[in-house]
């Protein structure tokens, strides 16, 4: 059922609750009270029948059947419509829903169009209802209060948005390898909460600005400055958010560029190590061949060897190896491979 709630107001208190809209537009005809209906994903025969009833502009109505509107206000005569998105944070999965409200409101009723569960609309209601004097004062109140109840619900969002970004600055100072994923998923997510945020303030002074002209209660002025002032507030924190996760992004990467150039460092000191290993080994290998080289020569046996009956051939032979040996241990020496 489209029709989520849908009442008749006398001076700030319940009057009825009529069944169908064409009795409501009947009893607001007899009574002289304000309506306020609640609907929910309404099909467009009854946005039709509504925007006939109260004379509610072509354009308005397509733009709340058809929905995906960014946060406006606009007046067509004496009806303003107001878009609205509300969120929801979920911590689970680190993701902003958005719900979208579409309020019309006139001279004696309020029209809200929910195409989502949030805002909680019901608590509006109830708080209105308690507050007679406050419901009395007409549509504005009504209009007012949605919009203190929408910038209400932005307060878990941000505060699940600060915890998280904590947790960012704890892994990217931590060295964690998985943080740039994470950082860069809830920039996304920051970015769209400021496009649904950022058009308040200027919505909010357009509202101010007609004080004068539509004759508003001060008590409705003193309602919406406070409301101004919380908008201002969750607007400065998205954009202070954001400017932060783009920040940790340069820190990240000064942290892993930092970390990279230590494992090259690590690593080439390595590989020195590792050259100058290769260099001993290679020079004892040298100067251990060159004894070896000789007396391979000297080991063939061959029938016409000069030096192999000759007397001092032995001590010439060794003399050699430890000649050769002790030249080539020299200059490796000086070279520094030894």
């Amino acid at each position: 059922m489209a029709i989520v709630d849908n009442a008749v107001y006398v001076d700030g208190k319940r009057a009825c609750e009529p069944d169908t809209l064409d009795e409501t537009y009947e009893l607001l005809r007899d009574r002289h009270g304000m309506g306020w209906i609640g609907l929910y994903r309404p099909d467009p025969l009854e946005m039709e029948s509504v925007a006939e009833e109260f004379g509610i502009h072509r354009l308005a109505v397509n733009d709340t059947i058809s929905a995906h509107q960014r946060p406006k206000l606009e007046r067509y005569g004496d009806v303003l419509f107001t878009v609205l998105r509300s969120a929801r944070y979920r911590d689970d999965v680190e993701r902003v829903e958005f719900g979208e409200l579409h309020v019309f409101t006139g001279k004696d009723f309020v029209v809200t169009v929910r195409h989502a569960e949030s805002p909680d609309l019901g608590l509006v209601r109830k708080r209105l209802e308690e507050s007679p004097e406050l419901l009395k004062l007409g549509p504005e109140a009504v209009l007012y209060a949605i919009l203190d109840q929408v910038v209400d619900e932005y307060e878990p969002v941000i505060a699940g948005l600060q915890g998280d970004i904590d947790e960012i600055e704890d892994q990217v100072f931590g060295s964690d390898p998985e943080v740039s994923r994470r950082i860069y998923e809830l920039l996304r997510e920051v970015v769209k909460f400021i496009r649904a945020t950022q058009s308040l303030p200027g919505m909010i002074a357009d509202l101010r600005s007609g004080f004068e002209k539509y004759g508003i209660d001060a008590e409705l002025q003193r309602y919406l400055r406070d409301v101004a002032d919380h908008v201002e507030r969750v607007v400065d924190q998205a954009a202070g958010f954001k400017v932060l996760l783009i920040n940790l992004i340069g820190v990240n990467a000064t942290m892993v560029g930092q970390r990279q150039n230590e494992e090259t460092r690590r690593l080439s000191e390595l590989s020195l190590r590792q050259n100058e290993e290769v260099k001993r080994i290679s020079s004892w290998a040298a100067i251990l061949f060159a004894p070896t080289l000789v007396g391979t020569v000297y080991g063939m046996n061959f029938t016409h060897m000069p030096e192999l009956h000759w007397r001092v051939g032995y001590p010439f032979a060794m003399l050699l190896m430890l000649l050769v040996g002790v030249v080539l241990h020299t200059l490796f020496k000086r070279r520094g491979w030894l």
